[in-house]
């Protein structure tokens, strides 16, 4: 099963998105989602959040926490297994993305945006608590989200 990790930034009530626009083959293609990405060979969670971050965004994470943990089933897709972080302080500028456009999105909007359903869930799920850490576990048939199962800790 693959890793990868996804980040929502904050700064002044805002999430720092990243909206899915520049890649011809991409799954989030036209969807906002958080910076991240897949592991590198033998990389923990936390050294592939901040490479990813650094290399999306140009910023360092200085504090950072994980949040929960999503399992990604999919008729279509091997298994993946993300770790979710949000993240409150950074060093550095946002650069220019070579996978879509970067903005700071007030968190009130971010449910607005289009994404997957599944995100809808863990976004809402971050958003209203701030605090307890949750397992969520998302079955797609397609793009429609058939199963989802969350527990929290």
């Amino acid at each position: 099963m693959k890793m990868t990790t996804l980040c929502y930034i904050e700064k002044d009530g805002c999430y720092l998105m990243l909206h899915r626009t520049k890649k011809e083959k991409d799954i989030n293609k036209g969807k906002w989602i958080g910076v991240g990405g897949h592991a590198e060979y033998a990389e923990t969670p936390e050294e592939c959040l901040l490479r990813e971050v650094k290399e999306e965004t140009g910023l360092t994470l200085t504090s950072y926490r994980f949040r929960g943990l999503i399992t990604f089933i999919s008729n279509e897709c091997e298994p993946e297994q993300m770790c979710l972080f949000t993240a409150d302080d950074f060093i550095g500028e946002v650069q220019i993305c070579d996978e879509g456009d970067l903005a700071w999105i007030d968190k009130k909007k971010v449910p607005k945006l289009p994404t997957w359903t599944g995100d809808a869930i863990f976004l809402k799920i971050i958003l209203e608590d701030e605090q307890r850490f949750f397992t969520l576990k998302l079955r797609y048939e397609g793009d429609e989200l058939v199963e989802h199962e969350v527990r929290y800790y």
